[in-house]
């Protein structure tokens, strides 16, 4: 989200970028121009905006002028002064927009991780009915899904199943979903009917392209093993499947549910490229790291940011303290309401007063 700056600061910028980006240099730098590109393109319609407030603000004081020097043009000013008002009305919420959606990374792709934690094969059960949501909201939304590993239960869950979204916004929408989703219903094979309470981790992350994460392949060892499944024909009988460990790092991802080796390779290593890329955002802005390794720590249930109630049929977002009760309807992906109001919540701006004034 852009930072609650005043105009001069946002003016600056713009104008250092547009500086930088002539630089013989930079020209020469891919990495850097892309950059620069980018981070100009997202300014731009917000200095066009304020420009045009401005302005409109300009216009308006010329009109209120009118009036104590012309008595005779009293009406007309007046029905000038309503419109010029409404018009620096609808810029300040158009700018408002354009300030809380300016998150870098909004537009981009997303990899979605999801993991059983606390609760033992219910909460692999609730990974599924997690990823099953995800899944159709992504359906309703025109987006791709493309599962990229997937570590199945024997009572049919997950313990851990990563994919790749592809669409329009798709960061933007599912980036606050990361956290730990705790559940509370009486599982299958409880026999007593008592409600247990287990938990699964959600991880969002923005794809990255090779050109923006540079990765040592001195650093990486690459092993290939036999893909596992569900079991039926569809179980891969050769070495395709990868693992790749970050030695610096010692992050490891696996990708198995492609049939081509080379496949699952070039999917393993755009999800590390992610979670190094994740990491190094980290570290840019430690006050959301911190608050982000705190939600997803583990599936630990105490660091919850959502609980799903079935018996109350309610799901309740613990960041913003907002229930809803139709559970069911969420869980098909009915998902709408829910992002919206918590983005909105979780995005939203003190005020643009300062931002907009010269």
């Amino acid at each position: 989200m852009e930072k609650q700056r005043n105009y001069s600061e946002i003016l600056n910028e713009y104008q250092e970028l547009n500086k930088k980006i002539l630089d013989p240099n930079i020209t020469k730098d891919p990495k850097q121009l892309g950059n620069l590109s980018k981070r100009l393109s997202e300014l731009t319609p917000i200095i066009e905006k304020i420009d045009e407030i401005n302005k409109l603000r300009q216009e308006l004081q010329k009109t209120k002028d009118l009036i104590k020097s012309d008595s005779e043009l009293i009406t007309l000013a007046h029905e000038e002064i309503e419109r010029l008002e409404i018009k620096i009305k609808n810029g300040k919420e158009e700018l408002k927009k354009l300030l809380t959606t300016t998150d870098h990374n909004d537009k981009r792709n997303a990899i979605i991780e999801i993991r059983a934690g606390t609760g033992g094969d219910e909460a692999a059960l609730f990974a599924s009915d997690l990823f099953r949501m995800y899944t159709r909201y992504a359906e309703s939304q025109n987006w791709k899904v493309n599962l990229l590993h997937s570590n199945y239960t024997g009572s049919g869950g997950f313990k851990e199943v990563i994919a790749l979204v592809e669409g329009i916004n798709v960061y933007g929408k599912l980036k606050f979903e990361s956290g730990v989703h705790r559940v509370q219903r009486v599982p299958i094979t409880e026999a007593s009917g008592r409600i247990h309470t287990s938990a699964a981790s959600v991880v969002v992350l923005p794809e990255v392209k090779d050109i923006e994460v540079e990765v040592n392949p001195n650093d990486l060892k690459i092993d290939v093993f036999r893909a596992g499944g569900p079991g039926g024909q569809g179980v891969n009988k050769t070495d395709s499947a990868v693992r790749i460990t970050h030695i610096p790092t010692g992050i490891v991802v696996s990708c198995q549910d492609e049939r081509s080796q080379l496949k699952n390779r070039h999917r393993a290593m755009s999800i590390l490229k992610s979670k190094l890329f994740d990491i190094e955002q980290e570290k840019q802005n430690k006050q959301s790291a911190d608050l982000r390794q705190q939600s997803i720590r583990g599936g630990d249930r105490s660091v919850k940011i959502r609980t799903y109630n079935f018996q109350e049929s309610r799901i309740t977002d613990h960041r913003i303290k907002k229930t809803w009760y139709n559970l069911q309807q969420i869980l098909n992906g009915d998902l709408d309401d829910l992002i919206e109001t918590t983005n909105s919540k979780l995005n939203k701006s003190n005020t643009i007063e300062s931002t907009i004034r010269p």
